[in-house]
């Protein structure tokens, strides 16, 4: 991995997870609740939700659309896995707080996570 220059000016953070042993998964309102939560927790602004669910007993696919990027999530209850990005612009960013009420909300562990620095351009 290439290394930035200590001068370089980062303009956001994009992280990826991987979670583990969620529960609800399937609940659209509660996985809307977590994205508008995580936004809120990473001091985003919502500017708004789309969901998809893909049927009883299956999974939910959506996206935060934020005035600073965006999060975006999908689900499969059948296993409990949930795969979260953060992509969030500013300097009071904070991706990791977003993904922890994400995990929280939904019950599960982050089993992998990867940030990513935006560069300004």
């Amino acid at each position: 991995m290439a290394h930035l220059p200590a001068t370089a000016p980062v303009t956001g953070r994009h992280l990826i997870a991987d979670l583990t042993g969620g529960t609800g998964l399937g609940d659209l309102a509660l996985v809307e609740q977590a994205l508008r939560a995580a936004a809120a927790a990473a001091k985003a602004r919502v500017l708004g939700v789309h969901l998809h669910h893909f049927g009883e007993g299956h999974g939910v696919t959506g996206v935060a659309l934020l005035a600073e990027s965006h999060i975006s999530i999908h689900t499969w209850p059948e296993t409990g896995d949930t795969a979260v990005d953060l992509f969030i612009c500013g300097p009071a960013a904070d991706v990791e707080a977003g993904l922890a009420v994400i995990a929280g909300m939904l019950g599960a562990t982050i089993a992998r996570q990867q940030t990513v620095l935006r560069l300004e351009r």
